[in-house]
């Protein structure tokens, strides 16, 4: 099997399987409860580093295990504009300090005969945080699962293959769940975004209105509200696979979403720039 190393392990997040399980169970001894009617079929997470949003990410991959573990999940990101191409790494495993993560080839390689998309391979494929961070959790909470890594951009089509993903895995009789992988307003001049000037004034507005407004998308499992706030007010970094995500939860019969946490890179690291991060769950 060709594997896809890892490359941001013992960086962004522990290289050893132990250092990964003490800071997931740390991640998860304080859980926010998970309302009833959310389903557990799908959710938001954030890819930054551990230190900054890890335990948001943890805590949404850990929400996700209800009763009966998946066979398969979708794992949709990449930073992405609406010109870009679909991505998808549709043979192998991807390297995480728990053991390998297997592609879903059967379902995989039915999305792609299906959908045009650029096909990443265990040594050809590009440099991606937002899938990567992910995967450890994936591995911890749904050991036998395995994956099906997507990159979509922003446009109409993503959703289109987050309903096929649905689709393809019911008729090969599995069990599925998605995860979409964005942060949130990326502000200040570490990034060439600063509408409101700096200080204190900027982090209240990137808090109360900026990331607001795709936060009410996200609670209104809006898919292509979401796309059009990210497009027009620089509010989520990978819109496509946040929006992707809403679309194939539907699909799989969520009906209700819940925001099991937000924060920014500001509250672990105050400085002129930071980011927001998200957690949701379907």
């Amino acid at each position: 099997m060709d594997i896809r190393r890892a490359q941001f392990m013992g960086s962004w997040y522990p290289a050893s399987d132990k250092e990964c399980e003490a800071k997931i169970l740390d991640f998860i001894s304080d859980m926010p409860e998970v309302e009833p009617g959310i389903k557990r079929l799908g959710g938001i997470v954030p890819h930054a580093g551990w230190v900054y949003s890890g335990m948001i990410a943890a805590q949404v991959i850990a929400a996700l295990k209800g009763d009966t573990p998946p066979d398969v999940i979708a794992v949709f990101g990449m930073h992405l504009a609406p010109r870009h191409p679909n991505f998808i790494m549709a043979k192998g495993a991807w390297e995480t300090p728990f053991g390998p993560l297997e592609i879903a080839e059967d379902v995989a390689g039915q999305l792609a005969k299906g959908f045009t998309f650029e096909i990443e391979s265990a040594d050809r494929h590009v440099q991606d945080n937002t899938i990567e961070l992910q995967l450890p959790f994936i591995k911890y909470f749904f050991p036998k699962a395995r994956i099906v890594p997507i990159g979509v951009p922003p446009t109409d089509r993503s959703l289109a293959i987050g309903e096929a993903f649905v689709d393809v895995a019911g008729r090969l009789g599995y069990s599925a769940k998605v995860i979409g992988s964005t942060d949130l307003t990326h502000y200040g001049s570490n990034y060439g975004f600063s509408p409101v000037g700096s200080g204190p004034k900027a982090i209240q507005w990137v808090k109360r209105e900026n990331d607001r407004k795709v936060l009410e998308r996200i609670m209104a499992m809006d898919p292509r509200g979401l796309i059009d706030q990210a497009l027009e007010n620089s509010n989520a970094c990978c819109g496509g696979a946040a929006a992707t995500a809403i679309a194939a939860a539907k699909r799989l019969g969520a009906e209700r979403s819940q925001i099991l946490a937000y924060s920014t890179s500001y509250d672990i690291t105050p400085a002129e720039s930071f980011v927001g991060y998200v957690g949701a769950v379907f």
